[in-house]
């Protein structure tokens, strides 16, 4: 791990689990940052604006106390027909965010911002990932939200967990951006600021 003493210090944007731990698998040194922002969406902001604009917001908050740090962005919003659902955080926003989706398609969008602190060069992409949802009945609906409690989690699913249970089939270029953190992107982005993975 010496070789990465000669770059800026890594700096994850987030108080998430499931992204730290999707960012431990690339086996380089970070610290975790919680930065605190208004994450309402503007008035006719779309998914993929609101996902990209927060993980820009997150890291330039996180750039305040690291400004020597290369700082890790990320948001992701989930929509269904471009409608913005957030995290459901109660059971009954649960069963109808999961009842809106049944046998329906829904996209994350997973804003990934990647920020020098001390240059201010900044790297953004937007990561679209789709989900197909089985037709699923109110019964399925109570028992996988009674087993998962998914109330933090934009859509009211885990995908790392039962959640798979929920899905017809998935389509994207990386399953870790349904989890919140697009690991290739990510690597493609720090390579081109001269970091190395590998």
């Amino acid at each position: 791990m010496a070789i990465f003493n000669a770059y800026p210090p890594l700096i994850l944007a987030s108080s998430s689990p499931y992204r730290a731990a999707l960012l431990k698998r690339l086996n380089i040194p970070f610290k975790c940052y919680s930065p605190h922002i208004d994450e309402t969406p503007l008035p006719q902001e779309t998914p993929q604006q609101l996902s990209g604009r927060l993980a820009q917001q997150k890291a330039q908050v996180v750039r305040e106390q690291f400004p020597q740090g290369l700082i890790i962005g990320s948001d992701q919003v989930a929509s269904i027909d471009e409608k913005i659902l957030g995290k459901p955080e109660t059971h009954e926003r649960a069963v109808t965010q999961l009842k809106a989706a049944t046998g329906k398609k829904m996209i994350f969008y997973t804003g990934l911002c990647l920020l020098n602190g001390k240059t201010g060069q900044m790297e953004l992409i937007i990561e679209p990932f789709c989900v197909y949802f089985r037709s699923l009945t109110q019964e399925q609906i109570e028992n996988y939200l009674q087993q998962e409690q998914p109330y933090d989690c934009a859509g009211s699913f885990k995908a790392e967990g039962l959640g798979i249970a929920l899905f017809d089939r998935l389509e994207g270029s990386d399953p870790n951006a349904l989890i919140g953190l697009p690991l290739i992107q990510l690597v493609t982005l720090l390579n081109k600021m001269g970091y190395p993975i590998l």
